[in-house]
């Protein structure tokens, strides 16, 4: 966590020990080490509520299922949107009569 190698921890005591004086050194000492332990405890009891929270979680659904979608039926058109679409609009193109075709069929 902190990568303190052991002259780092050295040069920490003897200036605790200068600071603080052989007296309160050791009762400094032993509260920063319940201090500590009381930290891992907290990390360790966190670390096993988030997991148990998750363990819960996984067998149920976090989140309700979404509605189902209405499937698209071809006989609802928006109005307009024919139009964009290229396909409807090749087809239609196909299928128009074409100015050029003469009418074969006698009316007299």
């Amino acid at each position: 966590m902190f990568d303190v190698g052991f002259w780092e921890l050295v040069i920490l005591f003897g200036l605790g020990l200068i600071i603080l004086g052989p007296e309160r050194l050791p009762k400094v000492a032993m509260q920063v080490g319940n201090w500590a332990g009381q930290a891992r405890r907290m990390a360790r009891q966190l670390t096993n509520q988030i997991r148990t929270e998750i363990n819960d979680i996984e067998g149920k659904a976090p989140f309700p299922s979404p509605p189902p979608q209405p499937s698209e039926t071809p006989d609802y058109h928006r109005p307009g949107m024919d139009d964009l679409d290229p396909s409807t609009h090749d087809d239609e193109v196909a299928a128009a009569p074409t100015p050029d075709a003469e009418d074969t069929t006698d009316t007299r």
